[in-house]
């Protein structure tokens, strides 16, 4: 009976987070047979809003795990300026800008936006936080800085170029 009872908690739990969120803007069903769908949700940079990501992950309705599997595209939508790209964390490891739960088995899919000084690049990484298949599933969308007011030509300093 406790068992039966926290196994209908957790499918109430996992219903309850599958549902549409606020930044959902498409979701494609797989088929008739299947209750899985791909789920389209945008994501604005908190720290550089001029950079709009769009996600595609799948989501399955009454499953206690969803699959790993996910895509991102990011493209500059507004204005990027120097300030915003000083306050990005510049480590190698970058910062999380978005996570989400895919499992209430500790499985999240995050996002990571990650600066590449040389090419003046932000790199916005989609990942799984557990191994499927053998496999860390990922995928890459970079957004260039140049052609912005946040660029800086190789032979300007960052204090002339304002």
């Amino acid at each position: 009976m406790k068992k039966t009872i926290m196994v209908a908690g957790l499918v109430a739990t996992a219903l309850l987070t599958s549902g549409c969120s606020d930044n959902e803007v498409g979701d494609v069903s797989l088929g008739v047979f299947t209750t899985k769908d791909i789920k389209l949700n945008t994501l604005v940079d908190p720290l550089v809003p001029g950079v709009t990501c769009h996600i595609a992950s799948i989501e399955a309705d009454l499953s206690l795990a969803d699959p790993s599997d996910s895509s991102i595209s990011c493209r500059q939508t507004g204005e990027i300026t120097h300030d915003m790209i000083a306050k990005i964390d510049k480590s190698k490891s970058g910062e999380v800008v978005f996570k989400k739960s895919k499992s209430i088995f500790f499985k999240t899919m995050k996002i990571r936006r990650i600066y590449d000084p040389a090419s003046e690049t932000l790199m916005y990484l989609s990942y799984s936080t557990k191994e499927t298949s053998g496999s860390y599933k990922h995928s890459l969308s970079t957004v260039p800085l140049w052609g912005t007011k946040a660029y800086v030509p190789k032979d300007v300093t960052p204090q002339s170029a304002q």
